[in-house]
Parts: structure tokens; sequence; C-alpha cells
């Protein structure tokens, strides 16, 4: 909370579902910059930055479905993932219960609706 406190909005924002499910809600409103390599991150495991635990792998095929191909999140050492949380429009805290299910997503250019 004292991150979301930091953030653009000022206040935690909360959805109570897996983090899979609230990524793929998210992803559905909002696309990713397409313009930078760090559009989509995840948090690394302290001391195993290579590892990807079964709650980012599914928030990975999320991103995929959501870009319509692989979109490899990038890995972000644990207090680099705050300060970058820090600078976020808002944190959202879902009802996930596993260790390292740690987002951060930069938001690209909407669309105009197809005429």
């Amino acid at each position: 909370d004292s991150v979301a406190r930091q953030t653009a909005l000022g206040r935690v924002l909360r959805i109570d579902a897996s983090a899979a499910q609230v990524v793929k809600a998210v992803l559905s409103l909002y696309p990713l910059d397409t313009f930078v390599d760090d559009s989509a991150a995840r948090m690394e495991i302290v001391g195993k930055p290579d590892e990807i635990p079964a709650v980012q792998k599914e928030v990975q095929k999320e991103v995929d479905k959501a870009e319509g191909k692989s979109w490899p999140m990038i890995a972000v050492e644990r207090y680099a993932f705050y300060e970058r949380a820090k600078q976020a429009y808002c944190v959202i805290q879902t009802g996930e219960r596993r260790f390292y299910g740690c987002f951060a997503f930069r938001k690209g250019v909407v669309p105009p609706d197809a005429e």
C-alpha cells in the first residue's frame, strides 16, 4: 500500500481475482506500448532471476494472447521493480496469493474504433 500511495492515483485499486484473470481484463482495454521493449515486466525471484514460477507463466500466456503473438515479459530485480511501480499510474491489488505475482505494464496507444 505504501507503493500505491506514491503512484499518480495515490491509492490502491483492488480486483479480487487471480493475477492472470486481472491481466486478461486489463489488457482487453489497455494495449501494451509496442515502441519499447519493457512494456510488460515481471518481478524476478530473488537469487533466481531466470526462474519463472507458475503464476508468471499464466500471466505470460495472457500477455501473449492479448498481443496476438509471443511478447516475453522482462525480468526486473525486486527493489528496481518497486521503484518502477512508484512511477506507475496505479497499483492493482489482486486476489492472487502466490509469491511473485507482481507485474508492470506500460500503456500503448488506444486505436480508434473500426469504421
